[in-house]
């Protein structure tokens, strides 16, 4: 399972019981809140997220990623 991201004051990751999504914290990861419900016409499962500063890069079932809202929406890169 790939590392948790720390975005200021947000912790992210995918979600270990469904790739399809993305959850985020703001308690340090004791509660996980869902951020991204999935779509697999779109990125479909995440492999890997990493930081790209001003993005969240993904690794998917569907190619390469981006999102520039902390993982709300998913942009393919092109």
């Amino acid at each position: 399972m790939p590392a948790v991201l720390k975005k200021g004051k947000e912790h992210i990751r995918i979600c270990p019981n469904n790739t399809l999504k993305i959850e985020y914290s703001i308690d340090g990861g004791e509660t996980w809140i869902l951020r991204y419900m999935g779509n697999p016409a779109g990125p479909g499962s995440f492999n890997n997220l990493e930081d790209g500063g001003k993005e969240l890069l993904a690794a998917t079932d569907n190619g390469s990623f981006y999102s520039k809202n902390k993982g709300k929406s998913w942009l393919k890169r092109g």
